[in-house]
């Protein structure tokens, strides 16, 4: 394949690059797709779907141990934590395998190895037979992202684990500590947690979950601490001592230092994008804290390169990615594009309760200046929540009370990753108050209680 010319080259077979492909092969680009790993990037492989197995196996565990509140008898109830790994890791092969046929069925070429941008236009593979050359007049980076490791807390594989070592444990953690309660670290330790770990979480802002809404974090800790969750916010690990068998975090929470023992450590402190060798700084691409500057377009401003998903920065989602790679491949194609819209992208925390949430925050509204009207609904007023012993958890809505427009949706309970989507749908479609309360939501689910919720907000919610 040295030397063949392309209308699109895409570096990186993550959610971002391999939508990408497709969608520009769908519109008739000639397209070819560069991977150093795994089809399906870091998310399908090491990220999104092998946790989401993981959690799986302990929400089912969780289940059995309440089996008595259904009228069920289980005895005995144990796990095989190499057999949980070995589902997490087949699910995730099976999903890589039907990447890979995608590309076989759209056409696309693959090459795998490492690329760097060689030239306008062209692009370097260095294979492991060799090297290849490419040229195309459109190169899309989708090179993701990385763990960050902070110094003194660097990961080793035995005792401090990054997100690859939590995913395939070399032992079940008895005394674990998470460092950071991001979407990352709070999945982590809600999995371990629920198979029995004694788990600590360390947060340095002031509430897990940081990101969410305050009375949708405060809730979810609450929840969490009730499973035996032990959580330190205002607090930051500053080093970790080594010793075989175990590691002393020393952590600091405001004007003193504690020194506590486990025997596990992981790190979620964020990600770092993948910039590095690329031979970006020769093309004159802008960087800022490890992320590739674009526009609204996802364009460098290098003429024909474009960069999605994590390496682009923040929002750090999959589906972000996704969204962009289609919109940066019509764009190529010549198509009319709409910019992606960052605050009506969901986000989703996988943990137990699960946490969702889409646009403005109550006090981001506020800071923003709307005069809001909020709403709230409990699980416990909805009659799917009880029928499926599923009763803890909130629905939050935030609307602007001049236009009555859906500012912001926020949830935490049972399949609420499930619900959010409807409220992106409202989001995206700029609805109203009165076009939600006009909708009819059917009964008996769990939905029913994002209806509530608009109600509740305008002083009309039925069941609580």
């Amino acid at each position: 394949m040295a030397g063949k010319s392309y209308d699109m080259i895409v570096i990186g077979a993550g959610p971002g690059g391999y939508v990408a492909a497709i969608r520009g092969a769908q519109l008739g680009l000639k397209v070819v797709i560069v991977e150093r790993e795994n089809m399906g990037g870091i998310c399908l492989n090491w990220g999104c779907i092998p946790t989401k197995a993981l959690l799986r196996s302990s929400e089912v565990f969780h289940l059995m141990h309440r089996a008595k509140e259904f009228g069920l008898k289980a005895e005995k109830i144990d796990y095989d934590l190499e057999a949980v790994v070995k589902r997490s890791r087949d699910v995730a092969g099976q999903l890589s395998g039907g990447i890979s046929h995608l590309m076989k069925k759209n056409k696309i070429d693959v090459v795998m190895g490492e690329a760097r941008l060689a030239g306008k236009g062209k692009v370097s593979v260095k294979t492991e037979t060799g090297s290849e050359e490419l040229t195309a007049k459109n190169i899309v980076l989708a090179t993701g992202a990385r763990a960050r490791e902070l110094p003194g807390l660097e990961a080793d594989g035995e005792n401090v684990w990054t997100y690859r070592h939590a995913l395939q444990p070399p032992h079940m953690p008895k005394k674990l500590l998470v460092i950071g309660s991001g979407a990352i670290g709070i999945e982590f330790a809600s999995f371990y947690n629920t198979l029995g770990a004694e788990t600590t979480v360390v947060e340095v802002m002031d509430r897990v979950l940081p990101v969410e809404d305050e009375e949708i974090s405060a809730f979810a800790r609450k929840q969490f601490e009730k499973q035996g969750m032990k959580i330190m916010h205002k607090a930051s690990v500053k080093k970790l001592d080594r010793a075989k068998g175990k590691v002393t975090a020393h952590i600091e929470m405001g004007d003193k230092t504690e020194k506590h023992e486990f025997d596990t450590v992981i790190s979620a402190v964020g990600i770092v994008g993948n910039v590095e060798n690329l031979g970006l700084e020769d093309m004159g691409v802008k960087i800022d804290r490890s992320h590739v500057t674009v526009d609204e377009y996802c364009r460098t401003g290098v003429d024909g390169l474009y960069a999605i998903g994590d390496i682009a920065g923040a929002p750090w989602l999959a589906h972000k990615a996704s969204h962009e790679g289609v919109m940066v491949a019509e764009h190529i194609a010549g198509r009319k594009v709409h910019p992606v819209r960052p605050e009506s992208i969901a986000g989703c925390t996988y943990c137990h309760p699960q946490v969702a949430s889409v646009g403005y925050t109550e006090a981001k509204a506020r800071e923003l200046g709307y005069d809001i009207k909020v709403g709230r609904f409990p699980f416990i007023g909805n009659g799917k929540a009880i029928a499926l012993g599923e009763a803890e958890g909130m629905v939050k809505t935030v609307f602007c009370a001049k236009t009555g427009e859906l500012l912001g949706a926020h949830m935490v309970g049972a399949e609420v990753t499930e619900l959010i989507q409807g409220y992106v749908v409202g989001r995206q479609l700029e609805t109203t108050e009165e076009d939600l309360m006009h909708t009819v939501f059917p009964h008996p689910t769990l939905s029913e209680m994002m209806h509530e919720s608009v109600l509740d907000a305008y002083g009309r919610a039925i069941h609580f």
